[in-house]
This record gives C-alpha cells, sequence and structure tokens, in this order.
C-alpha cells in the first residue's frame, strides 16, 4: 500500500464523519458554535503534544482513548454532535483522522456561508489591519468572502505566500532569491 492510498482512506473516513456532523448541527442550526469549536479543537493540537499523542498512537487502549477524548470534548464545551463523533471515532479507532476532519469540517463551513479560504504564510505574523487589508484585496480579486488562514514561515525572509484554491501567489524573497539563482546558473 503506497502512502497516497493511506491518506485517500484517511481522508474519506473524515469526510464521512464530517458530514454527519455538519448534516446534524446545520439542522440544529449550530454553525458558528461548531466554527469556534473548530478553532479550539486547531489550537489544542498545535499546543499540545500529549493530544497529538492521544490521537494518533496505538499504545493507548479504545477505552483509555474514549474516555480522554470525552473529558477534553466536555471540557472544551464542544457541540453534542462532534462530543458523539468523537466518542464514536476513538471506539473505532479512527481519532488519527482529526486533523482532517477539522480541515474537511471548516471546507463544508465556507462553502456553505459562501466563502473561501485562503492560506497565507508570511515571514512574521499579519497584524489585524494587515489581515483585513489582504482579506479586502482578495475579496475584490476572487469575488466571494475570504477567509485567512494565516502561518508563519520565517524561512520566506519577507513577503507573502497565498493560496487560494489552486492558485497560488508568491511573493516571498525566498522565492526571488531562488529565481535570481537559477538565472545566474543559466548564465555561467
Amino acid at each position: 500500500m503506497d502512502v497516497s492510498e493511506t491518506a485517500s482512506i484517511s481522508s474519506g473516513i473524515a469526510d464521512r464523519y464530517a458530514t454527519a456532523i455538519f448534516e446534524i448541527v446545520r439542522e440544529n442550526k449550530n454553525l458558528a458554535k461548531l466554527e469556534a469549536n473548530l478553532d479550539d479543537l486547531s489550537a489544542a493540537l498545535a499546543d499540545s503534544a500529549d493530544l497529538r499523542s492521544l490521537i494518533a498512537s496505538p499504545i493507548y487502549s479504545r477505552d483509555a482513548q474514549g474516555a480522554a477524548i470525552t473529558a477534553i470534548a466536555k471540557k472544551m464545551k464542544l457541540v453534542p454532535a462532534m462530543q458523539n463523533a468523537l466518542a464514536l471515532m476513538a471506539q473505532k479507532r479512527r481519532l488519527f483522522v482529526l486533523p482532517q476532519l477539522i480541515k474537511h469540517l471548516r471546507a463544508m463551513i465556507a462553502t456553505h456561508k459562501g466563502e473561501v479560504t485562503a492560506d497565507v504564510a508570511s515571514a512574521t505574523a499579519l497584524s489585524d489591519a494587515q489581515t483585513a487589508a489582504l482579506a479586502k484585496t482578495l475579496k475584490a480579486k476572487i469575488g466571494q468572502d475570504v477567509k485567512i488562514n494565516a502561518t508563519v514561515d520565517e524561512s520566506l525572509i519577507g513577503g507573502l505566500v497565498v493560496k487560494v484554491g489552486s492558485k497560488m501567489i508568491d511573493t516571498s524573497i525566498r522565492s526571488k532569491l531562488n529565481s535570481l539563482q537559477n538565472a545566474m546558473k543559466e548564465v555561467g
């Protein structure tokens, strides 16, 4: 089995859970709360090595994973559909797809709201004013509301790398230096 096949299986599992959660939460008119929950879960995954270990490590039993994820979900005050799904995922040994689940749910919510997500990498953290200006500029170009998913990549040196769907705009100094390096190789 190759890696792409494994990724496809994980994505399919995450998509099925995401669809179920999304439909239930949409029927209950609680999408705003779910969106906030996804931000909290993403932050928890990014900040906690223990949580990442819990969802990925096979050394935890189903019961231990279930008890831990249920306690975490209640403490985070996740919507009931998300709490139930996480408990079921632990029981079925599917917690490893949690990052993909979050990604699928965010995409479904964005589609429902008529907005697109732009992944923006910058050398330093963007201020709120810069993020708002970038969202406004992208909205004018794309014609849809744009949600900015900002990350910091110090290797860019300066500038931005913006990805919206299949389009990418790279204005980083790193890419300009790479282009200059390639041009120099062609001359010499």
